[in-house]
């Protein structure tokens, strides 16, 4: 039994444990036979903590349980400070950058019981929606090696989905969570802005200002009841982020049980497997008593644009420091972002007016419809590099995520669910609720999910 235990949930390995049916050092090695296995063929993984992870699992097992992920292994993206590890950012000049404490969610986490057994791979800074980089290469898709793994998060979404880990750490300022989450099939939280805190402990410890109302961490998993649990345990006020809030992690019942499809996106055609994964995700829902009806979202096209215009004054105002340690083609995607949304167009006066007028109107929107569901991406996971493209690599790019950007812009959490498979590819859903609303969406997503299932792990596929 114990070579199978990497496909297990985070939180069945942890009762495992915790009854003594297993050991947390047999749970480590089977995840380290499956990492020696499978990484070759995806590239997921990019440091294995094995001597680590075995340490802490042999401490593990001489005690009781200290937390609800006692003993249970853990992957961390390497823009994530972990101590013993370097955060590379994807980075060749940042090889060496070793921090000097735990980013608040490693801490977390570690205080949970958990032990932390990888690091996963990104794009350089973060910065593409799909998972290369000159440092540690390409991370594969493991249901299609041709196409993007997605991200940023990519490394973790491909390690997570072959069961090289069961519950991992990323995070998200343009989808870097649900990207990878949709094209993996696996699921993935983006929490409300403040709720779950980041910091590091190497320069620049203070982010721009697209960072600071925009990017968050979050738990990634194959099983809702798992991005639920790390919900838990990585929310809360920590005084290394001054963004970061304690806010309750449930609210009060809506006032109706309306749920609203989102089935037109302006600008794009949505692909036929999204369509009939947000149609079939309605079904679910309306068959346990919600009211499903089909709904646009106010001045999406809007939401897009003021994202892409915060995210560019920061790209702005770090280009001439990021470009030279950055390959030539990460740059170009970059530059072609700041011509799009040239900021010299947009005032920030009327940046953060109109950013406030579209999340008061989005908190009427879902007064009406406390449950929206759309598409995570617009269309397939694309091929290798074409978000890089010289032509066409912007529009790859911002085409896609036209559904993303409203829980970066306007801070509102949104849960990433597989729906199954199509044409051998993940098909997958967002739900979206309003601020501090994750309980709504966890909840939707496993009354969901308990339909669907999951389609992870899976053996890479050439």
């Amino acid at each position: 039994m114990s070579n199978e235990l990497w496909r297990e949930s985070a939180i069945g390995l942890a009762k495992m444990i915790r009854d003594k049916v297993v050991s947390s050092r047999e749970v480590i090695e089977s995840h380290i036979r499956r990492i020696e296995t499978v990484n070759p063929a995806v590239n997921a993984v990019t440091v294995l903590l094995a001597e680590s992870a075995l340490s802490a699992a042999d401490e593990a097992d001489k005690h009781a349980a200290i937390g609800p992920l006692h003993g249970v292994p853990f992957s961390i993206k390497e823009n994530i400070d972990c101590l013993g590890s370097a955060t590379t950012q994807g980075l060749p000049a940042f090889i060496d950058a070793m921090p000097t404490s735990d980013a608040p969610v490693v801490a977390r986490m570690k205080a949970a019981g958990a032990i932390p057994l990888a690091r996963t791979n990104l794009p350089e800074l973060g910065l593409r929606i799909t998972t290369d980089n000159p440092l540690r290469g390409r991370t594969l898709n493991p249901w299609d090696s041709s196409r993007t793994a997605g991200g940023s998060s990519g490394g973790e979404a491909s390690g997570l989905a072959t069961g090289m880990s069961p519950i991992g750490l990323g995070n998200d300022i343009g989808g870097s969570l649900r990207n990878p989450a949709y094209c993996c099939g696996i699921t993935s939280l983006k929490p409300t802005t403040g709720r779950i805190p980041q910091a590091s402990s190497m320069p620049p410890h203070d982010f721009y200002l697209a960072a600071q109302l925009m990017a968050v961490q979050g738990p990634m998993a194959r099983h809702v009841a798992d991005i639920q649990l790390g919900y838990e345990i990585l929310s809360g006020r920590d005084s290394r982020d001054p963004i970061s809030v304690d806010a309750p992690l449930q609210g009060p019942d809506p006032e109706n049980k309306n749920v609203a499809l989102v089935t037109k996106i302006p600008g794009v055609t949505l692909s036929d497997t999204a369509m009939e994964a947000i149609h079939r995700a309605g079904s679910h829902l309306s068959s346990q008593g919600w009211n499903v009806t089909e709904a646009e979202p106010p001045e999406l096209e809007r939401v897009n644009e003021l994202w892409g215009y915060l995210l560019s004054a920061d790209i702005v105002q770090t280009l001439p420091e990021i470009s030279p340690i950055m390959s030539e083609a990460a740059v170009g995607l970059l530059e072609g972002l700041v011509t799009t949304f040239d900021t010299a167009t947009m005032p920030s006066l009327v940046l953060h007016t109109e950013r406030s007028r579209l999340s008061r109107i989005w908190s009427e929107f879902f007064h009406d419809y406390p449950v929206v569901i759309g598409p995570t991406w617009t269309d397939i996971p694309f091929l290798h590099d074409a978000d890089i493209d010289p032509d066409t690599g912007v529009s790859t790019t911002l085409d896609r995520i036209r559904f993303i950007t409203p829980g970066n812009l306007l801070g509102i959490p949104a849960v990433a669910l597989p729906m199954g498979v199509a044409d051998g590819l993940p098909t997958g859903i967002q739900i979206y609720a309003d601020r501090w609303r994750e309980d709504l969406c966890l909840q939707a997503a496993a009354r969901i999910e308990a339909k669907v299932g999951q389609i992870c792990p899976i053996d890479p596929i050439a």
